[in-house]
């Protein structure tokens, strides 16, 4: 089991930063993929970013790259997603999600589907 939890987000003006966290407890996030989504009012769940734990490597929702930067801290069991020039549009609760350890499902990383672990989420507010 893995317990997910978010922090970080917040109120800010439109062109402003903030940076979310997502901290693993339980098991670690070695050997998995570890994502953020986003979810506004009336919308559906959508994907922002993903990071494979062991090698590292990043994938963007096109909306998000050149603003958005997703990373990883090994030590301390922890993925962040620095978010720079925030759009209205960004406004959403911000979920942390990861997979089973060394999935060999066939979902990408941009599936919801894909991962059995979410956070509780986290509320980002841009205004104009």
């Amino acid at each position: 089991q893995v317990q997910l939890v978010e922090s970080g987000g917040g109120l800010v003006q439109a062109g402003g930063s903030l940076r979310l966290s997502c901290a693993a407890s339980g098991r670690t996030f070695s050997s998995r993929a570890v994502a953020w989504f986003r979810q506004a009012p009336g919308k559906e769940r959508e994907f922002v970013a993903a990071i494979r734990w062991s090698a590292g490597y990043r994938y963007y929702a096109d909306s998000v790259k050149g603003r958005f930067t997703i990373s990883r801290d090994n030590a301390k069991n922890t993925v962040y997603l620095q978010m720079n020039s925030l759009k209205p549009e960004d406004t959403a609760v911000y979920y942390c999600a990861a997979d089973l350890e060394y999935y060999s499902g066939s979902y990408s990383f941009a599936h919801t589907a894909r991962y059995d672990y979410w956070g509780q989420g986290t509320q980002v507010t841009v205004s104009s």
